[in-house]
């Protein structure tokens, strides 16, 4: 019988990778659809992904209760960053939303995040060598990684997706999508004096600290991105060496 953590974390993990599908479900008509439609991005799919993105707070939890091995200060980073940018600046700021970086950004998160049917999560079905064609595949990264390993029947390839997407998807929705949509918000930050009363206790503007953040994010964003080469180094690493046994 399984332990309650291990079916807490294929609930979660399975429950996120359908939410991230529903909304990359609903962004791919946008690339269909005629120009310009792109810029619905936030009112298909905004809803759902602020939901998404608010409750990946338990990511940070489960790291610092020791459920997954992962560090909580760089899950907490990622959230963060995330959760400002989606929250407190692109829903507070009606003439960003229709920016095609906001489409970029969802995008980018959707399909990283994205992970087939549910009934593929379900590992009782899944043979353990099972030869997936790629043709059955559809949008395999993230979640369905996490839940299928969760059952340790993760098939090699999806490991394979999970650690090697993310080299052009995490720098596509952080540069000309994250930073480029705070750089188009400053003007309206300054306009309307965002979140002044908060501010106004560290002798600060929410303006001069969107322009720190624009400034550190590099830094901040390739840490996280070097530990997810780290990440793909071991984690590739052992499956080759499992080959080779």
């Amino acid at each position: 019988m399984a332990r309650p953590s291990k079916l807490y974390l294929l609930s979660y993990n399975s429950l996120q990778s359908l939410g991230w599908f529903l909304a990359l479900l609903r962004l791919l008509p946008c690339l269909a659809a005629p120009p310009g439609s792109f810029r619905s991005a936030y009112a298909v799919a905004g809803d759902l992904i602020c939901f998404l993105q608010t409750c990946a707070i338990l990511e940070t939890v489960h790291a610092a209760v020791g459920l997954v091995p992962t560090s909580p200060l760089l899950a907490f980073l990622q959230w963060g960053g995330r959760t400002h940018f989606v929250l407190a600046l692109v829903r507070q700021i009606p003439e960003v939303q229709s920016s095609p970086c906001v489409f970029i950004t969802f995008m980018a998160w959707s399909i990283s995040e994205a992970s087939e049917e549910i009934i593929t999560i379900i590992g009782e079905f899944i043979p353990r060598k099972a030869d997936f064609r790629a043709k059955e595949i559809l949008l395999v990264i993230r979640y369905s990684h996490y839940a299928l390993t969760t059952l340790k029947v993760c098939p090699a390839w999806l490991t394979y997706l999970r650690y090697t997407a993310f080299i052009p998807l995490y720098p596509i929705g952080v540069g000309p999508g994250e930073m480029l949509t705070m750089y188009q918000a400053l003007p309206f930050v300054k306009e309307r004096n965002l979140y002044s009363g908060f501010f106004k206790k560290f002798s600060m503007t929410y303006h001069s600290f969107l322009v720190g953040v624009l400034v550190c994010y590099p830094f901040l964003w390739l840490k996280l991105y070097l530990h997810v080469f780290k990440q793909r180094k071991s984690k590739l690493g052992k499956s080759h060496r499992k080959k080779r046994a």
